[in-house]
């Protein structure tokens, strides 16, 4: 099975760039920029990846960050996973990054924009991976500073195929940034939002999600499976749900595969992904062949959570449908 899952060719639609940064990585940009790390070496800054919930996991993550300065160092990061994803037979993403993360150290949108498209122009071209990106506001911000940032963006509205919802979700529902949603719709930006597992209300938001802001698709979303209506409004609408298994474990002790199985017996559109892989030590593959090996997945159900993918993918119908004869034409 690991073997079969390995040369199928898959898409990842949840995975946060700054959650691809390296522990080597890190070192070498950190030289590069001349900042002093709390850590002399990889295994120090793997041992302090000492993460339980959400809140710890985000302290850590967005401390990382800061060795990310030049547009060098966002072309590097992303060139990075991009070439990791292609030696997984990954041949299509949609990452996501959070520039108000950046924009709060001083980088300019321009810098991060700019070092990110280059690494995709040219990941495309040498490895043949094709990714298209997804703009995420900090949930923890406010709602100003999210329409800010959607502005910054409108001059490369081109390049970023929406937007997203992230960071921590306590007291920070989505109706929160419902007219930021809006605005972004009205520019012709794709909905998504964050649904973590087991977050405070998470029924509620994920309510709002669906009625309020109205969104092309859910990240995580496991909590949907306990409310009937919602999992009925999201099969009727064909809505994807992003699940992150190994990043689920680090929260619920389990990689949610019998929410899974389930979700895959009620029809529901949910796929693979592998969140934030430089910390959850996981990339896709890993991610589904620990998944297969905890659920005892079958082929045809692997399949169906790859086909799951390229199905809820902000493409064109030639182009899933391009990806949909890949697959079974390996499977």
């Amino acid at each position: 099975m690991k073997d079969y899952i390995e040369q199928l060719p898959k898409a990842e639609l949840h995975v946060h760039l700054e959650g691809t940064l390296e522990p080597e990585m890190s070192f070498a940009i950190a030289q590069r920029n001349n900042i002093d790390l709390p850590y002399k070496t990889v295994e120090d800054v793997l041992a302090a990846y000492d993460f339980y919930d959400l809140p710890s996991f985000l302290a850590i993550y967005y401390a990382a960050m800061g060795v990310l300065q030049q547009e060098q160092d966002f072309y590097d990061l992303t060139y990075a996973y991009l070439t990791k994803a292609a030696s997984q037979n990954t041949v299509y993403v949609e990452p996501f990054f959070d520039p108000q993360a950046h924009l709060s150290r001083g980088v300019a949108f321009d810098t991060i924009i700019q070092g990110i498209h280059k690494a995709q122009v040219d990941a495309a071209e040498n490895l043949g991976i094709k990714s298209q990106l997804i703009m995420c506001f900090l949930r923890d911000m406010s709602a100003e500073s999210a329409m800010e940032t959607l502005e910054l963006s409108l001059p490369y509205r081109d390049w970023i195929i929406g937007v997203g919802l992230d960071s921590d979700e306590k007291n920070n529902p989505p109706v929160k940034f419902q007219e930021v949603f809006a605005k972004a719709r009205e520019y012709g930006y794709k909905l998504t939002m964050h649904c973590d597992v087991n977050q405070d209300n998470t029924l509620g938001h994920i309510e709002q999600c669906l009625y309020d802001i109205k969104v092309d698709r859910i990240d995580h979303g496991i909590n949907s499976l306990e409310s009937e209506s919602i999992i009925n409004e999201i099969v009727t609408r064909g809505l994807g749900l992003t699940v992150c298994p190994v990043s689920n474990r680090y929260v619920v002790q389990s990689l949610t595969s019998n929410e899974i199985k389930t979700m895959l017996e009620k029809d529901m559109r949910v796929t693979i992904n592998s969140d934030d892989p430089a910390y959850f030590r996981a990339y896709l593959n890993e991610n589904f062949v620990e998944l297969q090996q905890e659920g005892n997945f079958s082929k045809e159900e692997i399949v169906t959570l790859i086909a799951n993918a390229f199905k809820v993918a902000w493409l064109d119908e030639s182009q899933k449908q391009s990806y949909l004869e890949q697959l079974q034409a390996a499977a």
